[in-house]
């Protein structure tokens, strides 16, 4: 019995990445070593007050993420699980930092099992060097004058010092 040759996994990594985090890029480049193609998604979410526009996060995350070959940078509306039967995923990366984290994306997955049933969601905890480290505690930091230098890759704590000055 011939074996049928396996397809590639591809694994979005959708979020804000208002800024993009060291603690996104460890899930980033750990994510890229897993899976065949990773896109990191950027959702263009209307709700959120965004520091960064979106053309910006998305010339920030390429900046970032250039030398890894099997990594994408795609924006995409509406619905994760319709973008991602639009790109063939087979997964969704989502990072857990805490408990808490914890509880809100067990619901999502949840749902987006309900809504696509051949999309798993695999969850990443960071790297203890990253476990407490948000993009709203980075901008928050920032807007107070506090150092992100080891927070956020060189090109986006550039960035942050001449937004919020």
């Amino acid at each position: 019995m011939a074996s049928e040759p396996r397809k590639p996994v591809v694994a979005i990594y959708p979020g804000s990445f208002d800024p993009v985090t060291n603690g996104h890029l460890d899930l980033i480049e750990r994510g890229a070593r897993i899976f065949d193609q990773l896109i990191v998604a950027i959702a263009r979410n209307l709700e959120k007050d965004a520091l960064f526009p979106v053309k910006e996060r998305l010339e920030m995350l390429e900046a970032v993420t250039f030398e890894l070959k099997n990594v994408q940078v795609a924006v995409f509306d509406g619905l994760l699980m319709n973008y991602a039967r639009e790109q063939d995923a087979r997964v969704i990366l989502r990072g857990i930092r805490a408990v808490s984290d914890y509880e809100y994306e067990l619901q999502m997955a949840m749902m987006n099992r309900k809504i696509e049933p051949q999309i798993e969601t695999v969850f990443m905890l960071p790297g203890a060097a990253y476990s407490y480290l948000s993009s709203r505690l980075v901008k928050e930091l920032a807007r107070f004058g506090g150092s992100v230098k080891g927070l956020v890759p060189e090109i986006v704590e550039e960035r942050l010092r001449a937004k919020v000055g």
